[in-house]
């Protein structure tokens, strides 16, 4: 999305100071429609929001505080959860009360602006700014624009494989993300990840046989261990006493093999610490992708994806 005031809450525009200085720059915002953000003090007993931008008390009331509240589609949980973060809104109001200025606000008006917008402009394939709200085992969810919020599962993630989604973002963590599919109906937007962190070869061209590198156990089997080199990248290593799922080793490449997409390992020394997400690097560059081929052209095993286009 370009739209730079549809940017997930917590991701803050020098810009919005402009119009939260004082009542002429908070009128401004009114008769202009802008969108800002602030940070949210004190959630009341009715469930109202309340703010202060700068020495103005501001409130969001609770039909105003979230897409889906009014309707009683949104459970009440989604307003208490936004003490001591920061909310988007709109200014709908300037009045007195009791001799002192109270600036409404309405943080659903920006929802549904924002919303419109998304469901309008984006389609698949398109790669987007997104900010992790929440993980669960099954995936991630990140706030793709006015907490607006949409998913990626946990096989989206990365092509290596993990146990939970906290294995690789953190809350509060901002990431790219590509839109995998778009359900105009339900209003619900999928998004994917691995497709951003590169190829089979792209990853594997960061290694050489012979070289002893660092990574992380993500599972052990029967028949061996497998041991994550990138977030799009294993290799297998033989049983080895010790080693347990989430620690960090030191791995001898006895081979990398590209026809069968192997990268044949074996553990020098297990370290007992449990690894921590690392900061994601991503080897696409664009603002779209149509498709997608992990597998090398000269492997029998075919793995890709196509991003396919959604009518509206």
């Amino acid at each position: 999305m370009k739209k730079q005031e549809y940017r997930p809450e917590g991701i803050t525009d020098a810009n919005d100071s402009v119009y939260l200085c004082g009542i002429k720059g908070l009128s401004r915002a009114m008769a202009e429609g802008k969108i800002l953000q602030a940070r949210c003090l004190m959630c009341d007993a009715e469930h109202n929001l309340h703010l202060r931008l700068g020495s103005i008390k501001a409130i969001i009331p609770r039909d105003e505080a979230a897409l889906g509240i009014k309707e009683g589609t949104v459970k009440d949980v989604a307003i208490i959860t936004r003490v001591n973060k920061m909310v988007c809104f709109k200014v709908t109001n300037i009045a007195q009360r009791d001799g002192e200025t109270v600036v409404f606000l309405s943080r659903r008006k920006a929802q549904e602006e924002c919303e419109q917008y998304i469901f309008d402009t984006l389609r698949t394939g398109d790669i987007i700014d997104a900010r992790v709200t929440h993980l669960e085992q099954f995936g991630a969810f990140a706030d793709i624009g006015c907490g607006i919020i949409s998913m990626i599962s946990i096989d989206n993630i990365s092509v290596s494989r993990i146990e939970h989604p906290k294995n690789r973002f953190t809350a509060g963590m901002d990431i790219k993300a590509v839109v995998k599919s778009i359900d105009y109906t339900a209003g619900r937007i999928n998004l994917s990840h691995k497709e951003l962190l590169g190829t089979w070869e792209q990853n594997a061209q960061l290694f050489r046989a012979g070289e002893t590198v660092s990574g992380i156990v993500r599972s052990i089997e029967s028949y061996g261990i497998f041991i994550e080199l990138t977030p799009n990248l294993a290799g297998l290593a033989e049983l080895t006493p010790g080693v347990t799922a989430g620690s960090r080793v030191s791995v001898y490449i006895k081979s990398i093999i590209p026809e069968k997409m192997k990268v044949k390992l074996a553990v020098v020394e297990a370290i007992e610490e449990q690894s921590s997400p690392e900061p994601i690097k991503y080897m696409f560059e664009g603002e779209r992708i149509d498709f997608w081929r992990y597998s090398p052209e000269c492997s029998g095993k075919i793995i890709e994806t196509v991003f396919l286009q959604t009518a509206n």
